[in-house]
């Protein structure tokens, strides 16, 4: 999710003019800029038994998809969205949560198969939690084929017995850095995609839970506190928020 509505979504919009193309690419070239690197490719690991003051065998969680499932920006790995998602489950459930991170850095969703088979042989969480859609919007990947992937990837969760829970695609409109009109479609396409997946996830039977509409307002509304220092993934507390609007549902397809 590095591009942040960077170059490829910048000629995108059908019937955009020539001159309205060049802008674009002015303006993705700016938001390249302000964006950066700072937190480099690597997220923290975080993979490990939380919440271990509760009795019983630990629930197993798995975590699939980008950069904000991977936890990117957050400085110490209990700031990530897993050890999030995990800490609240298992205060919920009063059970210790085993995290297990499979999530990549700069994924698309046709990378989940990928993450899927990397697993180690024979292994199967209680439960899934999926975040991705990013990287397709700002690469271009038609929804109908981004939406197979998601689909692919949770039918083959469910078919292990694992539950899913989808977070949809956030709306890139949240991202100060890029310009406008850029972050303008971004936000037009990010929603597009979203619900598509919510549709999606839903027949397959996974729980989605609209990120742009849990957390969207917040980040938009509070960039400084919410946005890590590259103001495009979510800082600790923004992490928090996600993880919050995340658990209730995982705790529900847990029941």
């Amino acid at each position: 999710m590095r591009a942040a509505i960077i170059g490829a979504t910048a000629v995108g919009g059908a019937g955009v003019v020539l001159g309205g193309r060049a802008l674009l690419h002015r303006q993705a070239a700016i938001a390249r800029t302000r964006i950066g690197k700072p937190h480099g490719e690597e997220a923290i690991d975080a993979d490990r038994v939380w919440r271990k003051g509760f009795d019983g065998p630990p629930l197993d969680l798995l975590v699939l998809g980008d950069s904000i499932a991977a936890g990117l920006g957050a400085e110490r790995r209990k700031d990530t969205l897993g050890a999030r998602v995990a800490k609240g489950v298992g205060a919920r459930i009063k059970r210790p949560v085993r995290l297990r991170t499979a999530a990549v850095v700069g994924s698309e969703s046709s990378a989940l198969r990928a993450q899927l088979d990397a697993l180690p042989p024979g292994y199967r969480a209680d439960v899934a939690v999926i975040v991705v859609g990013g990287n397709d919007v700002t690469h271009r990947v038609p929804i109908s084929a981004s939406v197979a992937h998601l689909t692919d990837a949770i039918r083959r969760l469910r078919s292990s017995g694992t539950a899913v829970v989808v977070g949809t695609c956030p709306d890139l409109g949240a991202l100060r850095p890029v310009p406008q009109p850029l972050r303008a479609l971004g936000s037009r396409l990010s929603r597009r995609l979203a619900n598509a997946q919510a549709v999606a996830a839903s027949a397959a039977g996974a729980r989605p839970v609209s990120l742009r509409r849990a957390v969207g307002a917040v980040f938009i509304s509070d960039p400084h506190e919410m946005f890590s220092l590259d103001r495009f993934h979510p800082s600790a507390l923004g992490y928090r928020r996600t993880a919050m609007a995340l658990v209730p549902a995982v705790v529900e397809v847990l029941s």
